[in-house]
Formats: C-alpha cells, structure tokens, sequence
C-alpha cells in the first residue's frame, strides 16, 4: 500500500486537505483519532495515565480530561516524555491497524506531529500543507477562539516552518481560499494515483 503522510501546522488547512481526499475516495487515517482511540474506558493506557497523573484527569464519565492533561504536559518536558513515551507506540500500532484496511489506490496518514513523533517512518511520501506563520496564526485564533498568545505555543512546540518544509516531498500552498487548495490536491491525487500503481508494479526490494 502507498502511504502519504500529510501534514501541517496548527491552523495550516491540514484537516480540509484531509477532508478533500477523503472526497476524491482516498482512506484517510487521522493520527488525532488513533490518540483518542488508546485512551478510551477499558483501555490499559488510560488507567496507566490515571495512576501517574491522579484521578484530576479524569472526568466524571470516567473518559480523559484531554484539555486537563494538556495543561500538565504542555509546559512540563519531563511528563511530556512520559506521555509520549506511554502513547506513541500504542498509537503507531493503532495506525498501521487502519492503513491496512484501506481499500482504495493510496493512503494517507493526517497527521500533526508527523515528522516530529516519528510516524513520517510509516509513509513513503510527506505532503505539508503550508502557509505564512501569520496568517496561521489568524486563521487558527479564529477557528479555534483562542487567545493568539496560546496559539504562538502551540506553534512553538511544533516544527519550525522551514523544518517541516525541508521535509517535505509535496507542498500545499493555503494562503488562497478553498477552492485554490482542492485544484491543488485534484493535481496531487492524479500523481499520487502515478506513483501508487508505479510502486504496485515494482515494489521495492526488501
């Protein structure tokens, strides 16, 4: 199977991208669900989170209080490597599950942290939906409600922009309106189509 793992900063488009190949009948596995997914009622990751961060990150209904454990984690290194350490790899397996359910030419992997949590290892190609870091500012306060101050935070601890393009195999330019966006993808997706039935004939060698 073909993977693409597409990516972006917060407030970049990423989602809508995601939204629009899911229209053009790509499976699109979103990195953001298989998190929520290991931390459901009776799974053994949140009990384990529960017993290192006390019961204050549970709600009463007894799923996790993400906005609570954020606040723990986000400015505190230490438990962030804890989480992440305890999270990643159940998320990874959670991931690999769904890509190999795909049915249709290519996959692609939504992903935030895909270049920074390591799962850009489980693509053959990254795709990063990009735009100028002011205009994801603004359009992210807005979607979002945020104070832009919290917004720079979160920016903060993803991957500098010119990182992330360094990384990049494709690029989505956002800074238009939708539709510019999907002219773009339709463009992609007539590649991406090459590319997999390339890589179908000859795959590589192991």
């Amino acid at each position: 199977m073909f993977r693409i793992g597409l990516t972006g900063g917060i407030g970049s488009g990423k989602s809508a991208a995601a939204a629009y190949f899911r229209e053009l009948g790509i499976h699109v596995v979103d990195a953001d669900w298989a998190a929520r997914v290991v931390v459901q009622p009776g799974r053994p990751a949140l009990e384990q989170i529960a017993q290192h961060f006390g019961a204050s990150v549970l709600l009463e209904n007894g799923t996790l209080d993400r906005a609570q454990l954020r606040a723990l984690v986000f400015d505190n290194p230490a438990e962030r490597a804890w989480l992440e350490g305890l999270l990643h790899p159940l998320i990874r397996e959670e991931i690999l599950l769904s890509l190999a359910q795909s049915a249709s030419p290519y996959a692609i992997l939504e992903s935030p942290l895909l270049i920074e949590s390591g799962q850009y290892q489980l693509v053959d190609r990254i795709c990063v939906v990009d735009l100028p870091e002011s205009l994801q500012l603004e359009r992210a306060s807005t979607r979002d409600e945020n104070h832009p101050e919290q917004i720079r935070k979160i920016m903060a601890a993803q991957l500098d922009r010119q990182e992330r393009l360094a990384k990049a195999d494709d690029v989505l330019d956002n800074t238009a309106d939708l539709a510019a966006l999907n002219r773009q993808i339709e463009a992609l997706h007539q590649k991406y189509l090459l590319l997999a039935a390339a890589a179908q004939e000859c795959p590589p060698s192991k």
